[in-house]
């Protein structure tokens, strides 16, 4: 189970970090935390010698309700901030959080080796085949509407066939583009409620019926803090604590913010599964 970022192949049948580097100014945690140039080198270069395998940078706010932004100001938020990091630490492996296909092939071009798609193509229908002729790995999510409608869009039929379903189209769509390398994400916090998502979490194995790597984003979310009535940034203890689940039920990638502590997950996943 590998993908190839840029000529190298990573392998994830052992997990990875994603560390989360956000670019906006109201995201949900930390927006607004990197200004300057300075503080985004920092928190780049501490994630990687925390052992991140992969940055993800993004630039417009997928929380629930955030502001929409244009593809202008996303493009000046992020492709500046691309190179920045790419030419001080150049063998980073840059995921863009992004489901602008313009802004996926200029991030690309300049220098990232994944897109990060929130929507799966469904917010931007040139997105699959944009990724598809840019021979790059592609992360899927499952979402319903947008960011700004989502939160009143958690209903299903079954939660985990409607989601099977959804990666099932979604995955043909994308092999039809050329797509080689498939993350599948399941959207924790997406047009799904907190029983939902604790629900998707105990069925995540369910989802490794598409043979393709699954991406787990929990870090910090309301799933945490609402169910221990705390705050985001009181929050690390239950990632960590779901994170583990997260490994335990096969995810591959874990995209935190915190990777240190993401990476003592994976270290004593290994000696459980008795593979140090």
């Amino acid at each position: 189970m590998t993908i190839n970022c840029k000529g190298s192949l990573i392998d994830l049948s052992t997990p990875k970090v994603m560390g989360i580097l956000n670019l906006t100014p109201d995201s949900f945690y930390d927006g607004g935390k990197y200004k300057d140039e300075s503080q985004i080198l920092y928190q780049t270069e501490k994630m990687l010698q925390e052992g991140a395998t992969f940055i993800d940078l993004g630039a417009y706010s997928s929380r629930p309700g955030a502001d929409h932004i244009s593809i202008e100001e996303e493009e000046n938020r992020i492709l500046p901030i691309v190179t920045l990091i790419l030419s001080k630490f150049p063998n980073t492996i840059l995921s863009i959080d992004t489901f602008r296909s313009k802004i996926a092939k200029q991030c690309i071009e300049a220098g990232a080796a994944i897109i990060n798609d929130i929507s799966a193509g469904s917010l931007d229908k040139e997105m699959i085949k944009i990724v598809g002729a840019l021979k790059v790995p592609y992360i899927m999510m499952h979402m319903k509407g947008t960011p700004q409608t989502m939160k009143s869009l958690n209903q299903y039929d079954n939660l985990i066939e409607d989601i099977q379903l959804y990666f099932s189209q979604k995955i043909i769509e994308a092999i039809k583009e050329g797509i080689n390398d498939l993350i599948i994400d399941p959207g924790f916090g997406f047009a799904k409620n907190i029983d939902q998502n604790f629900e998707l979490l105990n069925k995540l194995d369910l989802l490794n019926i598409q043979e393709y790597p699954i991406l787990a984003g929990i870090s910090r979310k309301s799933m945490i803090y609402k169910s221990l009535n705390i705050n985001p940034s009181e929050s690390l203890n239950g990632t960590t604590s779901l994170n583990t689940i997260a490994l335990l039920k096969g995810a591959s990638i874990l995209r935190v913010h915190d990777v240190k502590e993401a990476m003592e997950c994976v270290t004593l996943f290994h000696r459980y599964k008795g593979q140090a």
